[in-house]
C-alpha cells in the first residue's frame, strides 16, 4: 500500500502534460519555407522539457511514449540533438479572484477598449422645449406632440416623455415628465427606474438607491444632484452612457451622450424612438410659426440673444418657445440642452445646427425704430 502511494505521488508530480501542450502550440501553425528548422526547434525543446521532468514521470506510460516519439521524430526529420530551441510560451495570466469588478466586465469604455483595441464611439440625443428634438443623426425637429412618446427602447434602456399643453388652450406643450428604466444586467445592475415630474427632479431612483444595486457592478451606475431641483446626472458605466435631466421653469429637459452600439440595439419592432428617428412626420412643426407677432418675436430674439449668441437651432427654438409660452424661463432650457450637447457630442464641430429659413427673420430697423418708439410712448403714457 506504501508503494502504491508513493506511486500516485509521483505520477500526480508529473509535468509529461504540459510538455505535450507546449509542443502542440509551437507546431500549430507552422508555415512556410522555415517550417523544417522550426520544427526541429520545437522537437529539442519537447525533449529538454522531457528530461526536467524524467524523475517525477518514473513509470508513467504517456512519458515514455513521449521520449520514443520524439526519437522517431528527430530521425525522420533529420535534426540533431544539439541546437536552438523554441522560445519558452508566455505564462497565463494569475487567474482573477477578485470578482467582477476587477475584470472591469461593466465598465463599458474598458472592456471595449481591451476586444477592440480602440475607444467607442458615441451619439448625442436631446429633448427640451417645446419639445424639440435633436436626434442620435444630428437631425433637428420641432414636434406637436401630446401624452406620452418613447425617446429611446433598446434592450438596455426605455426612456419616455410626457407632454402636455405649455397652458391650458395653448398649442405649445412641452415635457411634464420623463421616465427611464435602466433594464437589468445580470453582471452589473438591477432593474432600476428613474422618474421625474415638473417640480420633483429627485436624486435618487423609484427605490430610493442612487446606484445599481448589491451586484459586483452595482457601482456602474449612479444618480448625483448636480444643482439641487434643477440638475440631475445618471452615469451608467457599464453600458457607456450619461444622461442628463434638467428643469427650467415649467418644462423639463433630457440629453444623453451613448455608446453607438448600445444605441443601436435594437429591433425592427422597438421602431419609434424619437432619439432615431425624430418626430413623425405629422406631428413636425415649423418654427416660422411664431413669427405671427413681430414685436413678441423681435422681443423674444433679444432675450434669447442674451443666452445664446450663435443663431443656431438651439437660438431659434429658444425664440419660439418664449413666443409661444410667453415664459422666459425657456431660455434656460434652451441653454442647458446646448451646455449638454457641448460636454456630450463626440465632435466639437456639430455642436451647432443651423437650418435656413426654420426661424423667425430679422425685423427691418425702421420696424425695430417703431417698436422702440411705440415702448418709448407707453412708458411716458404711464409715467404720466
Amino acid at each position: 500500500m506504501q508503494q502504491s502511494a508513493a506511486s500516485g505521488h509521483v505520477s500526480s508530480q508529473c509535468k509529461i502534460l504540459r510538455c505535450n501542450s507546449e509542443y502542440v502550440a509551437a507546431t500549430l501553425n507552422l508555415r512556410g519555407s522555415g517550417r523544417t528548422a522550426a520544427y526541429c526547434n520545437a522537437l529539442r525543446s519537447y525533449s529538454h522539457c522531457t528530461r526536467k521532468t524524467a524523475r517525477t514521470c518514473r513509470g508513467d506510460l504517456a512519458f515514455h511514449s513521449a521520449v520514443h516519439g520524439i526519437e522517431d521524430l528527430m530521425i525522420q526529420n533529420n535534426c540533431s540533438k544539439e541546437g536552438p530551441t523554441s522560445p519558452p510560451r508566455p505564462r497565463p495570466p494569475a487567474p482573477n479572484h477578485q470578482g467582477f469588478e476587477s475584470l472591469d466586465i461593466c465598465n463599458y469604455e474598458k472592456s471595449f477598449l481591451y476586444k477592440h483595441g480602440q475607444p467607442p464611439s458615441y451619439q448625442h440625443c436631446a429633448a427640451f422645449g417645446d419639445p424639440h428634438i435633436r436626434t442620435f443623426h444630428d437631425d433637428f425637429h420641432t414636434c406637436r406632440v401630446e401624452g406620452s412618446w418613447p425617446l429611446l427602447d433598446n434592450d438596455y434602456l426605455f426612456v419616455q416623455a410626457t407632454s402636455a399643453p405649455v397652458a391650458k388652450g395653448s398649442n405649445a406643450t412641452v415635457t411634464s415628465k420623463l421616465t427611464i428604466i435602466f433594464k437589468n444586467m445580470k453582471e452589473c445592475i438591477d432593474q432600476k427606474v428613474y422618474q421625474a415630474e415638473i417640480g420633483n427632479l429627485p436624486a435618487a431612483f423609484e427605490d430610493g438607491s442612487v446606484n445599481g444595486g448589491e451586484r459586483p457592478g452595482g457601482s456602474s451606475l449612479a444618480i448625483r444632484e448636480l444643482s439641487p431641483g434643477r440638475h440631475v446626472e445618471i452615469r451608467a458605466e457599464y453600458i457607456g452612457t450619461t444622461i442628463a435631466v434638467r428643469q427650467a421653469g415649467r418644462q423639463l429637459s433630457f440629453s444623453i451622450r451613448a455608446a453607438e452600439e448600445v444605441a443601436r440595439a435594437f429591433t425592427e419592432e422597438q421602431d419609434l424612438q424619437l432619439c432615431v428617428g425624430g418626430c413623425p412626420r405629422s406631428q413636425r412643426i415649423s418654427r416660422s410659426e411664431c413669427c405671427r407677432s413681430r414685436a413678441a418675436a423681435e422681443a423674444a430674439r433679444a432675450l434669447c440673444k442674451e443666452m445664446l449668441p450663435v443663431e443656431d437651432v438651439y437660438f431659434q427654438s429658444c425664440v419660439f418657445d418664449v413666443v409661444t409660452s410667453g415664459d422666459a424661463n425657456f431660455t434656460m432650457a434652451a441653454h442647458g440642452a446646448l451646455e449638454d450637447a457641448r460636454v456630450f457630442l463626440p465632435d466639437a464641430e456639430k455642436l451647432h445646427i443651423f437650418q435656413a429659413g426654420a426661424g423667425c427673420p430679422h425685423a427691418s430697423p425702421s420696424f425695430l425704430l417703431l417698436l422702440l418708439l411705440a415702448a418709448s410712448f407707453w412708458a411716458l403714457q404711464s409715467h404720466f
